[in-house]
């Protein structure tokens, strides 16, 4: 509705704003409804996901020879558990359990050259293994996980590829860290045995 003709109709300004205002409750109320039966189905937003009894006081340990830092997909993974109520202990003894990353690997590959030979598109891999540990037992054996993306390569960019190439990495094992929690929720909120119904006796 126009300004001037609001200004010419109080009443229309009047019935215009109850009639929008009547529109917002609608929609308040929509939402309200649409988050409730979500919720009822079981879908919850992200942070808000139940978290396994186990992994409520954790320490993140990585098996790495060769790093001296600590790789990225470990923030991503502190970040995650702590938004799901996790308390992630800096040291293991402070920790009911550990989950231990036991292998990360990054594989790079040549998948398209250019016409003089140079490569100008590349295949990042990487590939997580790990397991989650508590009271001296393993209650969750060697898991993996794996996960490619293709990027394009400009041999007279190189300073600017390789910018772009370790922010695909870190990018990946963020990733690559919430596919994890959605495995590790999966797995160890299941139930450990099913009691099979016994026959009944005729």
């Amino acid at each position: 509705m126009s300004l001037a003709l609001l200004m010419a109709s109080p009443c229309a300004a009047l019935s215009w704003c109850r009639a929008s205002w009547s529109i917002l409750l609608s929609r308040g109320a929509l939402l309200l409804l649409v988050a409730a039966g979500l919720s009822a189905c079981g879908f919850q937003l992200r942070g808000g996901r139940p978290l396994p009894d186990v992994l409520r006081s954790v320490f993140i340990e990585v098996n790495q020879e060769y790093r001296t830092l600590e790789p990225p997909i470990v923030a991503s993974l502190r970040s995650a558990l702590r938004a799901r109520g996790a308390e992630v202990q800096r040291k293991a003894r402070d920790a009911e359990a550990r989950l231990v990353i036991e292998r990360l690997d990054e594989h790079r590959q040549v998948i398209s050259v250019g016409s003089d030979g140079k490569a100008i598109e590349y295949e990042l891999t990487t590939t997580i293994q790990y397991t989650v540990k508590a009271d001296g037992r393993t209650v969750l054996p060697h898991q993996s996980l794996s996960l490619s993306r293709d990027y394009s390569f400009n041999a007279d960019a190189v300073l600017a590829k390789e910018a772009e190439e370790l922010k695909l990495r870190e990018a990946m094992q963020a990733e690559l860290a919430e596919l994890m929690m959605l495995r590790l929720e999966a797995s160890l909120m299941m139930p450990t045995s099913v009691e099979m119904p016994r026959p009944t006796p005729h």
